[in-house]
């Protein structure tokens, strides 16, 4: 029986496929990001706790209560953004689920939606799936900044949707003021709406402040702000995200989400709820994850890659043109057979392959496996 496929170029991702060639040939996994050291040990005893005490049954659909208030009072705390517990804020199987449900809820029959390349490979499946038609802006290499004029450019009466995720990942690269001030005169007087993924919201370095869209009501007014715990608490199996949205627009993300997962992990929920008044954990996060960016960059100071400006993330970008021009992809699986080190190529995030010959690292792992992957990298 033959199946009609809604996706047919689509295969595995390539976090998948990287992940499982580094498993085959016991590599060090560099490539998809998620942490190798543990969970805070208290967060982990909450969620025991929680299961023991008998919570282990549906939560509510849009997410527990004293959760939801929990990153209300984050949200005005940060950004100066106030956002309605009871009609603003939604719970979600992770933030990929979040962003499924808000493309789905917006996006209809050829709408076109701006997304950035390089771009994390969530977003153009879902817009198709919805008969929408992405509209590809390139960020300008090597800074990855947004070129605005394009973006201008690229706007028609039929653009429903521009997709944003700062801090960036595959590239590191974050938002400044003059992109607010930008795009905030480039939606003005239209009806667009933003997709804000922010899931690396507590990770920016170097003395910078992550520009939420929730600190500016002209655009919070039209966006869905989309943030994770995976990410800030080195929890990414957990899976549980949640999207800030004013509440005709979180109204319309809950009829998508009651159908995709209904509720989220209840015991999870219960114990990220009382986690978050230990505020230190995320408010140092960024110091953290500096210090792992630094070390890595100086463990490979003396190898043959050169990083590329990382201003957030856990992902660190390098140039491998001193070592070969091959193509990304075909480096990154040698890279990981022959010297044992896993990566992202990039390309892969561009609609048209584009390849600078760069690898994306990540350095959320323990300062051993950065030192153990290093010196392989300094090696070739």
């Amino acid at each position: 029986m033959n199946l009609f496929s809604k996706l047919p170029e689509l295969g595995v991702t390539i976090f998948s496929e990287m992940s499982q060639l580094a498993n085959d040939h016991a590599a060090i996994n560099l490539s998809q990001g998620f942490p190798d050291f543990d969970v805070h040990p208290d967060l982990t005893d909450l969620v025991t706790q929680f299961m023991q005490k008998g919570h282990n049954q549906y939560a509510p659909m849009q997410g527990l209560p004293l959760l939801r208030e929990r990153i209300a009072e984050k949200a005005l705390e940060l950004y100066g953004a106030t956002y309605d517990p009871e009609t603003e804020i939604t719970i979600t199987s992770g933030a990929t689920e979040a962003l499924f449900a808000a493309i789905t809820a917006v996006v209809r029959k050829d709408d076109e939606v701006i997304v950035f390349e390089p771009a994390y490979d969530a977003y153009e499946p879902v817009i198709k799936l919805s008969g929408g038609v992405p509209v590809y802006v390139k960020l300008r290499f090597p800074e990855y900044c947004i070129a605005w004029d394009e973006v201008q450019d690229a706007i028609t009466p039929k653009t429903q949707l521009i997709v944003l995720n700062f801090p960036h990942n595959p590239t590191g690269a974050v938002l400044s003021e003059e992109d607010i001030t930008r795009l905030t005169q480039i939606v003005q007087d239209t009806k667009i709406i933003i997709v804000s993924d922010e899931v690396y919201e507590h990770i920016v370095f170097d003395g910078l402040n992550h520009l939420s869209i929730a600190r500016y009501p002209e655009l919070a007014s039209r966006s869905f702000v989309i943030s994770s715990f995976g990410k800030t608490y080195h929890t990414t199996g957990w899976k549980i995200g949640y999207c800030l949205a004013p509440a005709a627009f979180s109204k319309e993300i809950q009829k998508i989400h009651q159908y995709l997962t209904f509720a989220s992990n209840t015991p999870v929920q219960h114990a990220y709820a009382e986690f978050m008044q230990n505020k230190d954990i995320y408010l140092q996060l960024s110091e953290f994850y500096q210090q792992k960016r630094d070390r890595f960059n100086a463990l490979i100071e003396e190898s043959r890659f050169r990083p590329l400006p990382c201003k957030g993330t856990y992902f660190q970008m390098l140039d491998y043109s001193a070592i070969t021009d091959e193509p990304d992809l075909k480096f990154a699986k040698r890279l990981t057979v022959d010297h044992g080190v896993a990566s992202i190529p990039p390309s892969v995030f561009y609609h048209l392959h584009d390849d600078h010959n760069v690898l994306r690292f990540c350095f959320a792992k323990k300062d051993e496996t950065l030192e153990l992957a290093a010196e392989k990298l300094c090696r070739i």
